[in-house]
């Protein structure tokens, strides 16, 4: 029997935990088995990292008219973050309205309700972002 998702990724979606190559330096998120800068040469040479969660906003979207499930969070932002450790990632802006967000500003990672499954109520939890003062 397969393990569910949700627990197979638990360390990237729970930890910001990613890979550090030992050879170029690189830091990538999510995990991965081999250097996306220097490939083979990393084989063997790569290890857990576990990110700050603290970045840069370098762009961003306000989602005003979202999928069913997520109706009643419009409008929500959206946005690609550049990781102070060198890698990217998008996520969602939480705890403050779409106007406070600009390009430039600083985020910083938070635990939250990511969704809610059908009758069982189920719920899954993950990162999200909030503004930095």
């Amino acid at each position: 029997m397969a393990v569910a998702r949700h627990w197979r990724n638990q360390d990237q979606r729970y930890n910001l935990a990613g890979t550090h190559c030992k050879v170029c330096g690189g830091h990538f998120f999510p995990k991965t088995s081999m250097c996306p800068s220097c490939h083979r040469r990393s084989m063997g040479k790569l290890e857990r990292f576990q990110f700050s969660g603290n970045g840069t906003i370098s762009s961003y979207t306000i989602i005003q008219d979202g999928m069913p499930q997520y109706s009643s969070q419009v409008p929500y932002v959206i946005a690609y973050i550049d990781l102070e450790e060198g890698d990217h990632i998008i996520g969602q802006i939480v705890d403050c309205e779409p106007s406070e967000v600009e390009i430039g500003k600083g985020v910083e990672m938070v635990f939250r309700k990511l969704s809610e499954e059908g009758r069982s109520g189920t719920i899954q939890y993950g990162f999200k972002f909030r503004l930095t003062m």
